[in-house]
């Protein structure tokens, strides 16, 4: 399900609707955009709490997005022009999709992206908070955001009881192949010193070798952290059912089509997403 619901989601990141959204909003330049509008659900707040929610990111580049943003353009714009964007983008790429498929895996997805228990999950918090769209495209781009945070703050909650940095994490990533390194660390904005003691302390860890590969305590570290951020992120499924969940997938498989057709996510990107074919 992440595979066919972060598709629709990450057209908020790769799509000049998006960018065009939150330009006219008053934000300056992609990164603003990316840390103001993605953080937005939780109110003004500073770079700590970004870096500490999103995980992945350099304090750094956090601190050149905010919180002068806050200055540029008020939470409901910026929530508005996240909205307006993304939807834009889904009504432009699936422009031949079946009107009353996209009411029915907005209505789906929506009640799975309300099931999500998020006690603990700030992000996803924020997001399921947000009142549902009238539109259905808008509606279903939201419960995918929703979908993706609550993932993803259960993620985190695995790489935490794995002891696993945020710097870890990522070349834990590159070590199994999943990552290019060169995008993800120029994405992600760590500095080499910090960047290069973290593979020397993997290394010590014994978890990945001298070529920077993962040995096999490595990779079952980082197949218990996969394995428990699945298991984390099934109660919108289980509670959606069976037969709510492989409709849903039925609904949204060309919807991803259409997506992967357009060409606006580049492969490889630092999400980690691969169509393979689907």
């Amino acid at each position: 399900m992440w595979q066919l619901t972060e598709p629709l989601h990450a057209v908020v990141y790769f799509t000049p609707e998006a960018r065009s959204a939150t330009d006219a909003a008053g934000l300056r330049g992609f990164w603003m955009g990316y840390f103001a509008s993605r953080v937005a659900p939780l109110g003004p707040v500073g770079p700590e709490v970004a870096v500490a929610t999103f995980y992945g990111f350099d304090r750094g580049r956090a601190e050149r997005a905010l919180p002068d943003a806050w200055h540029f353009a008020g939470i409901d714009a910026i929530l508005r022009a996240r909205s307006e964007g993304a939807t834009a983008a889904l009504r432009r790429i699936l422009t031949e999709i079946d009107p009353a498929a996209i009411d029915e895996a907005a209505e789906l997805t929506w009640t799975a992206s309300q099931y999500a228990d998020c006690a603990g999950r700030v992000l996803g918090a924020g997001n399921q908070a947000l009142l549902r769209p009238d539109d259905s495209l808008a509606a279903l781009w939201q419960a995918t955001t929703t979908l993706r945070e609550h993932r993803g703050d259960g993620h985190v909650a695995c790489l935490l009881a794995a002891d696993v940095s945020p710097v870890g994490s990522h070349i834990l990533k590159i070590a199994s192949g999943e990552a290019d390194s060169d995008l993800l660390r120029a994405a992600r904005g760590w500095p080499d010193d910090v960047w290069n003691a973290e593979i020397l302390a993997l290394r010590e860890r014994g978890w990945i070798d001298s070529d920077g590969k993962l040995t096999t305590e490595g990779g079952a570290i980082r197949d218990a952290v996969e394995a428990g951020t699945d298991r984390a992120a099934s109660a919108p499924w289980d509670r959606l059912g069976t037969e709510g969940t492989e409709r849903l997938q039925v609904l949204l498989k060309p919807m991803v089509g259409r997506v992967r057709d357009a060409g606006i996510m580049p492969e490889p990107n630092p999400i980690g997403l691969s169509f393979d074919g689907k």
